[in-house]
């Protein structure tokens, strides 16, 4: 009966990681919108489901370090545990993530509107794939497609490097925009930051699965 119970917390724990997590992807989405949009009252909405995430990661911290002390769990179990706690973490910063992109329009509102020379809806949802992807790779145990996200942060450093050179060259050809292109080159900032985390958590699905450590595998790969 113990290990009844104890395997249903972990069952919990996950539900209460995906509803995180849920949260997470849907600031990413919001803010994204607030700022393609330059809309004020999203960027409260994004405001308000940072401290909806905030709430959360406290609680989930709370009951999976509980369980590491009171079950003292073993194996797949323990790696599980741990998955979960650093996942938590990233789901924060992409919570943070968001937040600054929610930032970043409100500075704009009072500025002119100019079409900048990035698709930073087509970063947000390439940024809200690999989410989705890293959570269902979480959710169905599933390494392979979590190796799969990895992969695709390759694509939203490129397009991270080509937005900082695209806004860098309209600064130079057209000052006055300055603070606008500023502006864009933080949100596309976000938007890559956004990636790495699920790319992170992308790992720790890996790690939790096959108990191997992958962080430094793709960086190695490179050099």
């Amino acid at each position: 009966m113990p290990r009844i119970h104890f395997h249903q917390q972990l069952a919990e724990l996950k539900d209460k990681l995906l509803a995180m997590a849920a949260l997470a992807q849907q600031a990413v989405e919001t803010a994204v919108e607030a700022y393609t949009r330059r809309d004020r009252g999203l960027c409260k909405f994004v405001k308000q489901n940072e401290r909806a995430i905030d709430t959360a990661q406290r609680e989930l911290d709370e009951m999976a370090y509980d369980l590491l002390a009171k079950q003292q769990p073993m194996a797949i179990d323990l790696r599980f545990i741990l998955a979960v706690i650093k996942i938590n973490g990233d789901l924060e910063r992409i919570g943070d993530q968001s937040m600054s992109i929610a930032r970043r329009t409100k500075d704009i509102l009072t500025s002119d509107d100019v079409e900048l020379p990035v698709d930073f809806a087509a970063m947000g949802e390439f940024a809200a794939q690999m989410i989705r992807n890293a959570l269902q790779a979480l959710l169905d145990g599933d390494a392979r497609l979590a190796d799969s996200v990895r992969e695709m942060d390759d694509e939203i450093d490129r397009m991270n490097r080509r937005a900082h050179s695209d806004l860098l060259k309209l600064i130079e050809e057209k000052p006055q925009f300055t603070q606008q292109a500023m502006n864009g080159i933080l949100v596309a900032k976000n938007l890559e930051r956004i990636a790495d985390h699920s790319s992170n958590i992308a790992t720790d699905v890996i790690f939790w699965v096959r108990g191997a450590d992958v962080r430094h595998q793709l960086s190695m790969a490179m050099d």
